[in-house]
């Protein structure tokens, strides 16, 4: 399937190969095809097909269902995919990302330890979306992490990528949730640079959850409904947490659920309200 298939879908939803967890990357494909999600967001990570264009390619022709995200490997269990050098696994990963047509790389900011590429990670992300035009480079929100009565931010300069400041922005609703900010002025201060919307709720209690959208607290269906009237001109991507499911038919019951919600919201195409 190529992106032309796509031409009448104004905002596509994408099926995260992270959202099937456990199961490999072959099977977000095969689910993201039996539900009827229009493509799929490769989370690069341990698993050899999720590293390598050709077998991508292949699943995507055998289901029918494009690559429209790649996921860069920026996981603590990722760290020495492809390379343990960070910003060579961004490299390889907009470089997977162009091969095969996906018009978006997520990438998060570096930890803050990665001093090197901390101290040069924009200018890396500015040189590699001016090397590959197709693709935007979308830098995603994070969070703090809670330890006790304690707060690390391990991330540099922080985990808000807005006030470093990138052209392009990925905003994860979860993520809003963990760090107990407000999803729609992010959105809002991300403007025109915000590319990509990782969906998935949470209940603020301080934790990434990646629950179900409608299942928590976050303004899922206001952030959906308003993304036409933001001139929005990327993708959605579920990303939920289904590890616990308790089999095959309970998780395809929960990227069911969470799909039908995001075309409610998205067919909704109202402005964001915050009553």
């Amino acid at each position: 399937m190529t992106r032309a298939i796509l031409d009448n879908v104004s905002v596509p939803v994408l099926l995260s190969s992270s959202s099937v967890f456990p199961e490999p990357t072959a099977a977000a494909f095969e689910l993201a095809a039996s539900l009827g999600y229009d493509g799929v967001e490769v989370m690069v990570w341990t698993d050899a097909v999720s590293q390598d264009a050709g077998a991508l390619r292949g699943l995507s022709q055998h289901y029918g269902v494009p690559v429209l995200s790649i996921h860069a490997p920026c996981l603590l269990v990722t760290q020495r995919v492809w390379s343990s050098d960070p910003k060579e696994r961004l490299r390889r990963a907009v470089i997977l990302a162009d091969t095969l047509s996906a018009p978006t790389v997520v990438v998060h900011p570096p930890f803050s330890w990665q001093r090197d590429y901390a101290r040069g990670f924009a200018d890396t992300v500015s040189k590699l979306a001016h090397r590959h035009t197709g693709v935007r480079i979308a830098v995603e929100n994070m969070y703090p992490v809670r330890m006790g009565r304690r707060q690390v931010v391990p991330y540099h300069p922080g985990w808000d990528p807005t006030e470093a400041g990138y052209d392009s922005y990925t905003l994860d609703l979860s993520h809003c949730a963990a760090s107990r900010s407000d999803a729609l002025e992010m959105a809002d201060t991300m403007g025109a640079g915000l590319a990509h919307v990782h969906l998935g709720d949470g209940t603020g209690e301080g934790r990434d959850e990646h629950l179900v959208p409608g299942r928590g607290t976050q303004p899922c269906a206001r952030l959906l409904a308003g993304l036409e009237q933001r001139g929005f001109t990327g993708s959605v991507a579920m990303e939920v947490a289904t590890r616990k499911a308790g089999s095959r038919a309970a998780r395809e019951a929960d990227l069911a659920e969470a799909l039908a919600f995001a075309r409610t919201h998205l067919a909704a195409g109202v402005a964001p309200t915050r009553s």
